[in-house]
């Protein structure tokens, strides 16, 4: 029979509150268990000492059997000393997916032809003053040449 040690979570909606417990790994997550070993109460600070109870020398009974802590609950026993976690490390985990990545593409070629539009008509009118103020003084200089016959 495969041992796990895990959260099972009961309180009410929006307020959780753990029993860290010792269960048959095909148990459902808040149904029967074999012993309970602590409890966690997410809603306490994290200096706060009643945040995780733990009865240590049960749990270190359960893991000299075979029983394997979930993630969380070795976070737990590493925090009390009964066992090290290897410290994991995912340098991925910042990184958007595949999907997210050719998003943000699509966006920057739109966002690109959008300022190449925005950029030919700007570039296009400073050309069409100089011409509209250089008509003028044309035509201003004929009539002081005919004013001045």
């Amino acid at each position: 029979m495969a041992v796990s040690i895990r959260l099972s979570r009961g309180g009410a909606k929006k307020r959780p509150y753990y029993r860290i417990v010792v269960a048959d790994a095909r148990s459902p997550r808040d149904g029967s268990f074999i012993e309970k070993i602590g409890t966690y109460n997410p809603l306490l600070a994290k200096d706060d000492a009643k945040r995780v109870v733990l009865d240590t020398d049960r749990a270190k009974h359960w893991l000299s059997v075979g029983a394997q802590p979930t993630d969380r609950v070795a976070r737990f026993f590493d925090a009390a000393g009964l066992r090290e976690r290897a410290a994991r490390s995912n340098p991925k985990k910042a990184e958007p997916g595949d999907k997210a990545k050719e998003r943000a593409e699509e966006r920057a070629a739109k966002l690109a032809e959008a300022q190449a539009a925005t950029e030919a008509p700007a570039v296009e009118e400073p050309a069409a003053e100089v011409a509209v103020e250089a008509a003028p003084a044309e035509d201003a200089a004929p009539s002081e040449e005919t004013a001045e016959a």
